[in-house]
């Protein structure tokens, strides 16, 4: 969702105390003050995944802490100039009726000198999804033998 701010702001930002709780319902049935906070703008989902990404002569690499996922729950693609990590884990509830759903889409851009075709994946021991591929190799910088 975008959102057009005006030309100008004031000095101390954007008062949202004032201009998000009137869009909150109230969920408590009162209609009198709400306790809100910026904090609740934070989705939770944000700290489930967290990635590194590096690029140097030797190679991209991406990683992706992905240890609340089975690696048959992940799938990473190449698509045009973007590598894609989907995953997706479902649990059923053992104590009854319910699953419990967890999933996230990442898409990182793929600098250009990257070979795709020799993109690699393998998931570490302790829940680490590292993604690697070679530069690819210039006329120019043939071996010496």
């Amino acid at each position: 969702m975008d959102f057009i701010l005006p030309p100008t702001l004031p000095a101390d930002g954007i008062p949202w105390e004032k201009v998000i709780p009137p869009l909150i319902p109230r969920l408590s049935g009162t209609y009198g003050q709400c306790n809100w906070s910026p904090k609740l703008l934070i989705p939770e989902s944000d700290h489930l995944s967290t990635a590194e990404v590096n690029c140097d002569d030797t190679g991209f690499t991406v990683q992706v802490d992905v240890k609340h996922f089975n690696p048959e729950d992940l799938l990473v693609k190449v698509i045009g100039d973007f590598v894609e990590v989907q995953g997706k884990h479902e649990e059923r509830k053992k104590d009854g009726p319910g699953v419990t759903t967890r999933q996230f889409n990442r898409r990182y851009r793929i600098p250009k000198g990257v070979d795709t075709m020799a993109l690699q994946s393998v998931v570490s021991p302790n829940g680490i999804l590292i993604i690697s591929a070679p530069m690819l190799q210039s006329q120019n910088s043939r071996s010496l033998t």
